[in-house]
């Protein structure tokens, strides 16, 4: 493909987003990157991606500390270096954000009610409703913190992103092509 362009994918809990997103780079022909973004970083403060994931549970703001902060600063400059190298799709890590004034960022937000996003996780964890229900407040609360402190903006509000999609009852294979056919649109690709 000739034209650059970048996608990036936010999602709310139990939406089947990375399955979704991993179709699409299919589709597109392109690299899906998330969490690989960390590995780097990982490696480099010899941290866990447990480790990693419990201090931005627990502090919401932890790129503000001094290893944090370069921690913050390196994934940045990675998910900005990508859109100068290649194509890709970027699942989370506040890409509307990061790419808010990119001329080739196309920014999608995946949504779904409640109990189709309970049912999913259930099913994907091999856990009770219950404990679902508990696990989608617990993410989402973080990724909230996560956005709100970064970018001082919500994730939920729909002029960060160029398509908000309801995914429930709709297949990640027709999710996934709906959003390539509008990239392709829109890039002319």
């Amino acid at each position: 493909m000739e034209n650059r362009f970048i996608v990036t994918i936010g999602r709310e809990f139990g939406t089947g987003g990375r399955q979704i997103a991993t179709e699409l780079a299919a589709l597109l022909g392109v690299k899906l990157y998330d969490r690989q973004l960390l590995d780097t970083i990982k490696d480099r403060y010899q941290m866990t991606q447990e480790e990693i994931d419990y201090v931005k549970s627990i502090k919401p703001r932890w790129w503000y500390e001094p290893v944090s902060a370069d921690m913050y600063r390196d994934e940045e400059f990675l998910v900005l270096s990508l859109a100068h190298k290649e194509s890709c799709v970027l699942l989370g890590r506040t890409g509307f954000h990061i790419f808010r004034n990119h001329p080739n960022a196309f920014k999608v937000f995946l949504m779904a009610d409640r109990a189709f996003r309970i049912a999913n996780v259930a099913r994907r964890e091999n856990i009770s409703p219950e404990q679902a229900d508990a696990l989608i407040t617990k993410v989402d609360k973080a990724r909230e913190n996560f956005t709100k402190t970064f970018s001082g903006n919500t994730r939920y509000d729909a002029r960060n992103y160029d398509l908000v999609l309801n995914v429930a009852n709709l297949s990640p294979t027709a999710v996934a092509q709906f959003i390539a056919d509008c990239v392709k649109q829109k890039f002319q690709v």
